[in-house]
């Protein structure tokens, strides 16, 4: 029985190392392409928020601690996940791209770039990951929506249930409240991190 047991045993570990061998070959293999399809997928986003930017860099002084620790204390849920410098081909700053998470929607989190010049003016967002209700939620991809925030300099921004009276509001998606003003705290968490640490021009 005592054999049996140890016969046993062995045979399992010898499967958990092969199996971990194997896993290892896997991840070696698999490991750059999907870092490569991230990285086309994060710079097509900050593109979509900064047309005439020549290059993207990673803001030096970005701490993702500091950033969420004031965001909170402006009373966003979100996470700031990144912060990118945008640069014209002669490496002049035009802006920042800011990537955040929006904690707060209908079914799952959300994560999206959002691109400000570097007078505070919104370009827009780009869409990386959601999960909305089709037909609803979803709606937060099209531009009926997110063309509302582009153009716009304000301190935050306001859903609002009719047609915006005013620059700082955003018309709810019908039906979705939830989502549209996920989105719009989201933008908002980006303006406060830009307007406390990148303006005036922190690179």
């Amino acid at each position: 029985m005592n054999k049996k047991i140890v016969h046993d045993a062995l045979i399992l570990f010898a499967f958990t190392v092969v199996l971990g061998l194997l896993l290892g070959v896997v991840y070696g293999i698999t490991k750059e392409p999907i870092a490569k399809v991230n990285y086309e997928k994060t710079q097509t986003a900050y593109k979509q928020v900064f047309e005439d930017a020549a290059s993207f860099e990673a803001y030096e002084g970005f701490d993702a601690d500091a950033a969420n620790a004031l965001v909170a204390q402006n009373g966003y849920a979100d996470e700031i996940e990144d912060a990118q410098v945008a640069k014209d081909a002669s490496g002049n700053v035009l802006g920042y791209v800011i990537t955040v998470t929006a904690k707060d929607a209908s079914q799952s989190t959300i994560t999206f770039s959002v691109g400000i010049r570097s007078d505070g003016t919104v370009n827009g967002y780009s869409i990386t990951s959601i999960s909305e209700t089709p037909g609803l939620g979803m709606k937060a991809t099209e531009e009926a929506f997110y063309g509302q925030f582009e153009g716009k300099n304000v301190d935050a921004f306001t859903v609002v249930k009719s047609v915006p009276a005013a620059d700082n509001e955003i018309e709810a998606i019908s039906g979705s409240t939830i989502t549209s003003k996920a989105m719009a705290n989201g933008v908002n968490a980006c303006i406060v991190y830009f307007q406390n640490v990148l303006a005036g021009g922190a690179e």
